[in-house]
């Protein structure tokens, strides 16, 4: 049987991937600031995905996944939003159009900042730092400092995961 979901639920679970924060103070802090902030998507629009989904396995549509690897603080911008969501939506007309079925399109966008990595350290110009693993987590920078995982970067990719979802909404 399955286990009964919690928004702490994952803590549980094994993870490869999870940051060392230094602060564990002020993790806690961004954390419960987080926690009081209004969800990114609402439960509506993860029901309309999970049907439309749900035609895609069945064979009735096709999906459409699209967007960076990762996002950047940097390159965060009207203009890139768009340009993606114009590109997405280009190629879902010739997939339409070729195989005669609806296309349900996922953007790899607004929150999509973080990397896994295959190991903990790199190589950096003779410097051994800590792997970059997204501007959520820390910087790409060839610096120690630049490299040590800093949870308020957490709160700037909330703010522009809003920011994008606004925009892509208003499309």
């Amino acid at each position: 049987m399955a286990q009964a979901w919690d928004k702490a639920s994952w803590r549980s679970k094994p993870a490869q991937q999870l940051p060392d924060y230094p602060d564990a103070a002020r993790l806690g802090e961004v954390e419960r600031k987080l926690a009081g902030y209004p969800p990114l998507v609402f439960a509506g629009e993860a029901r309309n995905l999970t049907q439309r989904l749900g035609a895609v396995a069945r064979g009735e549509a096709f999906l459409l996944q699209g967007g960076d690897c990762a996002e950047s603080f940097a390159e965060f911008g009207a203009d890139n939003i768009r340009d993606t969501f114009r590109v997405l939506l280009q190629m879902a007309v010739v997939l339409t159009y070729a195989a005669k079925k609806p296309v349900v399109k996922v953007g790899r966008m607004a929150g999509q900042f973080a990397k896994p990595r295959s190991a903990p350290t790199e190589k950096v110009g003779g410097l051994e730092l800590a792997s970059y693993k997204g501007d959520i987590i820390n910087e790409d920078l060839p610096t120690a400092e630049a490299r040590t995982p800093d949870p308020d970067r957490m709160l700037q990719a909330y703010l522009q995961s809003a920011a994008s979802l606004n925009l892509l909404r208003a499309f």
